[in-house]
């Protein structure tokens, strides 16, 4: 029995997590911390939670984290995981960290999130928690840098097609549309119910910081830079993201069969991607709550159109998070989520 953390567990994701971990036969959640007012139990604080988790949520001490872990999830902003990935390293402690702060070189960290990188000696220790993209990598993982909502969504839906060189890489438009819970559980009056009700704007058009996350990645699988553009909307939804990308062929007698083929075998094994069949697209509500991400393809001409949706809370965040706990710990791939 694993003795895990969660360092943040009231946020969105860090109550998400908490709620897998809780049903999880593998693990024993020892220590609970979130920035509050009072300690309570987590079950007080989240009623759905009571009598499947209950114990005390406390405010953060890391000695005390160390001491109660085997493994740590940190849910919390940019800017703050650095600042304590080193002592949960030091003490031979596995961590998923959730925020961005492990993701980038620390000269692109700089740039798109405004601040010099605190803990450059454990950037090259962090694997890029995608499983479907580096499960072997992931395994014998001390630190995971648990991928953004958005790059997930994008980069499974254009990597077996780049994988089989099959597209223009100069030309790849992304358009993704994200529900609130995305942007964390916080005050801001561009997320209120007044501003997001019956309204659906663009934001951030190919400049998100999620952009350079993305690049990265995709020019990894293709060994050679890639530049997606990039444009994220907000939806009047709690949870679920939708992205539509668009790829030029330059393989033209590719059709809609052999693509959705290349999709099947890129994924074959993977458990948490569906490849729909010809004709047939994924809608938010097929992956609401779930690990999954659908995926659903269509080639028009020279172009291939691919549509994928995941729950941006769970395959976006603490369901891969998880999954990736599942991987770390030689536990099935699907343990505590399906």
């Amino acid at each position: 029995m694993v003795k895990v953390g969660v360092i943040g567990a009231t946020g969105y994701t860090g109550e998400e997590i908490v709620r897998i971990l809780a049903g999880h036969k593998k693990v024993k959640v020892t220590y609970l911390s979130a920035v509050i007012d009072k300690e309570e139990p987590i079950s007080d604080i989240f009623p759905s939670l009571k009598g499947s988790i209950d114990i005390i949520c406390k405010k953060p001490n890391t000695d005390e984290a160390k001491e109660k872990t085997d493994l740590i999830f940190l849910a919390l902003p940019h800017r703050v995981s650095m600042e304590i990935v080193p002592k949960f390293l030091k003490a031979n402690k596995k961590v998923i960290d959730l925020s961005a702060d492990y993701r980038l070189h620390h000269d692109v960290y700089k740039i798109w999130y405004g601040a010099e990188h605190k803990d450059r000696e454990n950037l090259p220790v962090a694997v890029y928690g995608l499983p479907e993209i580096y499960h072997n990598a992931i395994k014998e993982a001390r630190l995971i840098a648990n991928p953004g909502c958005y790059p997930t969504s994008i980069i499974l839906a254009i990597a077996p097609i780049l994988n089989e060189d099959a597209i223009d890489t100069s030309f790849i438009i992304a358009d993704s549309k994200s529900g609130v819970t995305g942007a964390g559980r916080k005050a801001d009056i561009a997320l209120s119910f007044g501003e997001v009700n019956e309204n659906l704007k663009a934001y951030k058009t190919n400049e998100h910081q999620h952009k350079p996350e993305i690049n990265k990645i995709l020019s990894a699988i293709a060994e050679k830079d890639i530049d997606v553009i990039f444009t994220p909307h907000l939806i009047p939804m709690n949870r679920g993201i939708l992205s539509t990308v668009y790829l030029k062929l330059k393989n033209l007698k590719m059709n809609t069969r052999d693509a959705i083929e290349a999709y099947k075998n890129f994924y074959a094994g993977k458990p948490f991607v569906r490849i729909y069949q010809e004709g047939k697209f994924p809608q938010t509500r097929d992956v609401a709550n779930t690990n999954f991400c659908d995926i659903g393809v269509k080639v028009t001409g020279s172009v291939a159109i691919v549509v994928s949706c995941i729950d941006n809370l769970m395959k976006g965040a603490a369901g891969q998070a998880v999954q990736n706990m599942n991987i770390m710990c030689g536990f099935d791939e699907t343990e505590g989520l399906i």
